[in-house]
């Protein structure tokens, strides 16, 4: 079961954002408990005194006492694998939220349409991050890789490596067989030889793919426009 909370110092705004909140789980099916905040300090309380723990908290940036900003520097260690998607008015703080590794920046300019998306997306990797795997089968091992621990597959030689945050996994398999057997929109080809998990994609920058641990693959001149549409269609715009 999901576990999200919404903080925002206006009350109808929580309210709406718990409505679009509710439908956005509805459509995903995913199932959850809503808890819902007019007081930023009172979720600090919550969150570092171990009260509750959250998958996917909203935040509005500009709040009374602590800052949308202040709470996620100082939830980090209590809640590293959060989902945070902030909301706000001032265009300035998106520099910031991303070099928090916020999950999402929503301006209120345009909170009815990117708000909606954002949650679906939310939600639908954090239910990736909950339990899809990819198997290996061999006559000595069997062996299961969570899809969220996948950093990218290489091909090596008629067969194919993937490489995780732990270490390497070999498979007696063509890139191709392992990406359909992937079967997730996740995935995606930078090149005849590489296929990447976008969801640890931090940015796309001088034609590679820079992902979240510092590592940068090539992405191929043929391949650059349709993946720079493919991580902005699945990540929604910062800025």
């Amino acid at each position: 079961m999901l576990h999200i909370a919404i903080c925002d110092d206006e009350k109808a705004v929580v309210a709406k954002h718990k409505e679009m909140t509710e439908r956005a789980m509805k459509e995903c099916g995913s199932i959850g408990e809503v808890e819902l905040y007019t007081d930023s300090y009172n979720l600090l309380c919550d969150i570092t005194q171990e009260r509750f723990f959250f998958d996917l908290i909203l935040l509005d940036i500009e709040m009374p006492g602590n800052t949308g900003m202040e709470i996620a520097e100082k939830i980090r260690p209590f809640l590293p694998n959060v989902k945070i998607i902030f909301i706000t008015s001032h265009m300035e703080y998106a520099i910031d939220a991303f070099e928090l590794s916020i999950f999402r920046y929503v301006p209120k300019q345009d909170m009815e349409r990117r708000l909606f998306q954002a949650l679906r997306d939310a939600l639908g990797l954090i239910g990736l991050e909950a339990g899809a795997y990819y198997t290996i089968r061999t006559n000595s091992r069997l062996e299961k890789i969570p899809f969220k621990s996948i950093l990218y597959i290489e091909r090596e030689g008629k067969n194919a490596s993937i490489v995780t945050q732990s270490g390497v996994s070999r498979v007696r398999g063509s890139l191709g067989q392992v990406y359909e057997e992937l079967g997730a929109e996740e995935f995606i080809y930078i090149d005849r030889g590489c296929i990447v998990n976008m969801i640890h994609i931090m940015q796309i920058r001088e034609g590679m793919a820079v992902l979240k641990n510092g590592v940068s693959l090539p992405i191929s001149r043929s391949h650059l426009q349709e993946v720079k549409e493919r991580v902005n269609r699945y990540w929604g715009e910062h800025i």
